[in-house]
């Protein structure tokens, strides 16, 4: 009795002919499911600014008292259940229970960026993973410019740079209320970003005194800015109202009339032809040449040295006089000594010095007179 051969194919899936693409399109979608993707587990993605607190939260759906636990990227267990193996006091518990294991992590920094990884102890076990990514705000703001002092109508260059952010910042420039468009460029070094934003602008005279605003787009950092404001030179043109008619220059110095340089116009006579407007400065009329004026000028001078002169001849005399002056009473100061008193020195008292005295009475005994 020869035997019978076993179904091949379709019909040794249980003799289904359409089974066999229900298990491959099974098959297909587990194929396509990322690998450690857990039915059970659920974690969010933690975006934070460098320096400030992320919380890494693992939760189970439908728990039936699994075990939980935490790896960091070098998958070094951060916390099985309530119990820390690492010895990073930057780890905190935050919660634990049987549907959640919640951690703090302080003080971040770049180091701490990277995949952390929530697993539960079923059979199999599950696993899913959530990404720290952390943030650097700019470190400086700083505005360049190429002139601190513009000239009217000048094109001047500004440079505004944002450093040593992460990511890179997105610089706008503006002009008081107005926004403008700068032409950027980024530097790389390491993971950090240097932004330099180049601005081309041209000044008038309404700009000085305007603020140049440098504004930061970061997702790090809000309303960082930085400003600058302009300063514009720029002359100002004084206009005078046109005269009709014309002016009569003057023929000599003596005509001048210092007190009324004005320009008044003469009005035209019957027998003056029309002639061109002549508008007079009092510079150029006070600086007309005139041969009067500088033979006057000449005198002047003269007079000025001669009585300098005669200054000079005073003065010396005076302080010659004082010299004479006071070699004189130089000279004959000092002390007199009179004989009126001589041989009184030898008195015993006052009366007796009176009488020894010369001029006393006894030498007017000396004294004879003859009469013939």
């Amino acid at each position: 009795m020869a035997g019978r051969a076993e179904p091949s194919g379709p019909a040794a899936c249980g003799g289904a002919p359409g089974l066999l693409p229900v298990l491959l399109l099974l098959l297909s979608a587990a194929a396509i499911i990322p690998r450690g993707d857990g039915q059970n587990l659920v974690t969010e993605d933690v975006t934070v600014v460098e320096g400030d607190v992320a919380t890494i939260s693992c939760r189970v759906k439908n728990s039936d008292d699994s075990v939980i636990q935490l790896l960091n990227p070098n998958r070094q267990t951060i916390y099985f259940r309530d119990f820390r193996p690492l010895k990073d006091s930057r780890f905190q518990l935050v919660n634990f229970s049987n549907s959640e294991l919640r951690v703090s992590l302080t003080n971040v920094s770049i180091s701490d960026e990277g995949r952390y990884f929530c697993q539960l102890y079923t059979d199999p076990p599950q696993e899913i993973y959530t990404t720290i990514t952390v943030l650097v705000p700019p470190r400086n703001l700083v505005i360049d410019i190429q002139k601190e002092i513009a000239v009217e109508g000048e094109e001047i260059e500004l440079n505004c740079t944002a450093m040593a952010s992460r990511p890179a910042t997105t610089i706008r420039w503006f002009k008081g209320n107005k926004e403008l468009t700068g032409k950027s460029e980024v530097e790389q070094w390491s993971d950090m970003y240097t932004v330099t934003s180049q601005l081309l602008l041209k000044v008038g005279r309404e700009d000085d005194g305007v603020p140049v605003i440098c504004l930061v787009d970061h997702p790090a950092v809000k309303d960082l800015q930085t400003q600058r404001y302009l300063e514009v030179m720029y002359t100002t043109a004084t206009t005078e109202p046109a005269v009709h008619g014309f002016t009569q220059l003057p023929n000599s110095a003596e005509e001048l009339d210092y007190g009324d340089l004005s320009g008044t116009p003469v009005p035209l006579n019957a027998s003056t032809e029309a002639l061109p407007t002549v508008q007079l400065s009092n510079a150029s009329l006070a600086f007309r040449p005139d041969s009067r004026a500088g033979e006057e000028g000449a005198i002047r001078s003269v007079d000025h040295a001669v009585v300098g002169g005669v200054v000079a001849v005073v003065v010396f005399a005076m302080l010659c006089l004082l010299i004479i002056l006071g070699r004189y009473f130089a000279r004959h100061k000092g002390t007199y000594f009179t004989h009126e008193a001589k041989g009184a020195d030898d008195a015993a008292d006052a009366d007796t010095a009176i009488i020894n005295a010369e001029g006393g009475q006894n030498n007017s005994e000396e004294k004879k007179e003859y009469f013939i």
